[in-house]
């Protein structure tokens, strides 16, 4: 791999997502307006295991020796880590993107504007924070309560975002929807430059792992950087690395040895170090299987259950306490999403319900993913090493609409910031009164994404080199960190 610098399922339902859970939508699929229908959503094939922990196999060792993560063993997946990242000697970073599909409403959230008309204000009342003069959604009260530990970002310029994850998840205005087969323009996410730059922070974790039950429509891969950095499917992850029944590891150890003796042949014929490196990781991927911290990871019942309760036992707050479990193993970045297009709140006519109807049964469940997510990663000593962030990909329009939801607004959105050791504590921005636009201190996509690789570690001016050879940057267009974040 080249390098350039500037110098050369965990399942569950959450408020009313169960009808559109697991729906599986490609740009081009459908048109919009038809997606939103109930009923309407394409048919997706149920999730599957290739490894099936019941099913003691004797073909068990070349399954998971062997087991497929996106198509390919273990041994080859130990072997694309190898060849796609670094190793990192520096103290472990990580980064825990909340994603709430759909686009946030920034006024019934974050943003609200207490003396607009009822038609901009909405139909919720707001409360103190903790931090003086910021108020958030009554809605919101823990969040409100940790104030002190987050920022709020209240004019992230969403102009260049549509309906997918695309340009936010990548932090690049020049990630877009094309509709044409070519979405993306082959940049990359943020998690796929962590994968490239920074790699995971144990041996034998994946860098890149997202939880979301819709992958197309909710998670952003490694564009054209190249299948070694395109996050591992949680879902598929989890259970792949335990010993079926009647398989113990001496067992396994033995057909280990027999592969060798078979794999012998063949490296006497290999005059390279193919076989070699392929002897390597088929070691590590047993070894993988006999530590069992993959699987560790994943098994969300040894958590104390009044911790499962404090996160919420929902899609969302499952999903986060098992970030926090991911990133406490090794993993860099950690995309969670808690069902697709939940926060797309039209109005009653569609699946998601509007603001009253579809956000408001949404808010606590959200409130309490977040605040716990934020305290147990601190009680843990792990919140200055590890970055939180919640954001969708744009944000509602100013006046709720007949059916009582809000539109689409690209014009500006709000997210949230807390951890990563950075200055929290305060909101950045403001957008007028009626919430419609930037008023003071414009934030871009692309500052974002600067932002949290200086908090990894890599360098915002590094570029990776594309399939014809040409050096891209990590950061576009004059992005760079928020200073008044560092």
């Amino acid at each position: 791999m080249i390098f350039l610098t500037r110098r050369g399922h965990i399942e569950g339902n959450i408020g009313t997502e169960s009808e559109g859970e697991g729906v599986e939508t490609r740009p081009g699929q459908l048109p919009h307006a038809v997606s939103h229908r109930a009923g309407a959503h394409p048919w997706q094939p149920p999730g599957h295991d290739l490894l099936r922990a019941g099913s003691p196999s004797r073909r068990w060792f070349l399954r998971a020796g062997l087991s497929g993560i996106a198509g390919l063993s273990a041994a080859q997946w130990l072997g694309l880590r190898a060849a796609a990242a670094p190793s990192t000697t520096s103290a472990p970073k990580s980064v825990i993107l909340l994603w709430l599909s759909g686009g946030p409403s920034h006024l019934d959230m974050w943003d609200p504007k207490p003396n607009a008309p009822a038609e901009i204000r909405g139909p919720f009342g707001t409360i103190a924070t903790s931090v003086p003069g910021v108020r958030f959604c009554e809605h919101l009260p823990r969040q409100a309560a940790i104030m002190d530990k987050l920022t709020v970002i209240r004019t992230m310029d969403c102009s260049a975002s549509d309906h997918t994850p695309i340009t936010l998840q990548a932090g690049n205005p020049l990630a877009r929807r094309t509709n044409d087969g070519r979405d993306g323009g082959g940049y990359p996410s943020m998690g796929s430059v962590a994968a490239k730059f920074r790699g995971p922070n144990a041996p034998g974790m994946p860098p890149f792992v997202g939880l979301a039950s819709s992958w197309a429509a909710d998670v952003w891969g490694a564009g054209h950087m190249g299948a070694g950095f395109e996050p591992v499917k949680g879902s598929e992850l989890a259970g792949r690395f335990r010993l079926p029944k009647g398989v113990d590891l001496d067992r396994v150890a033995g057909r280990d040895a027999l592969r060798a003796q078979f794999d012998q042949l063949r490296t006497e014929l290999d005059t390279g170090d193919g076989m070699k490196l392929v002897d390597q990781y088929t070691r590590q991927a047993l070894e993988l299987v006999r530590s069992g911290k993959a699987q560790h990871a994943f098994e969300l019942d040894r958590e104390d259950p009044r911790t499962r309760d404090a996160y919420g036992r929902g899609s969302l707050g499952s999903k986060a306490l098992l970030a926090r479990r991911l990133v406490e193993a090794g993993v860099t970045f950690v995309l969670v999403s808690g069902a697709w297009g939940y926060f797309d709140h039209h109005g009653d006519h569609v699946v998601w319900k509007g603001i009253e109807k579809g956000l408001k049964p949404l808010l606590p469940q959200v409130d309490q993913a977040l605040a716990a997510l934020v305290l147990d990663l601190e009680a843990r000593g792990l919140l200055d090493q590890t970055l939180v962030v919640m954001m969708g990909e744009f944000g509602r329009s100013p006046t709720i609409n007949r059916e009582g939801g809000r539109e689409h607004w690209a014009n500006v959105m709000s997210l949230v910031l807390a951890g990563g050791g950075l200055r929290h504590g305060q909101v950045i921005g403001a957008t007028d009164r009626r919430g419609d636009s930037i008023l003071e201190r414009k934030v871009m996509p692309q500052d974002l994404a600067a932002t949290v690789f200086t908090h990894l570690g890599i360098d915002p001016e590094a570029h990776w080199i594309s399939g014809q050879g040409r050096p891209t940057p990590i950061v576009v267009e004059g992005g760079r960190a928020i200073t008044e974040l560092f």
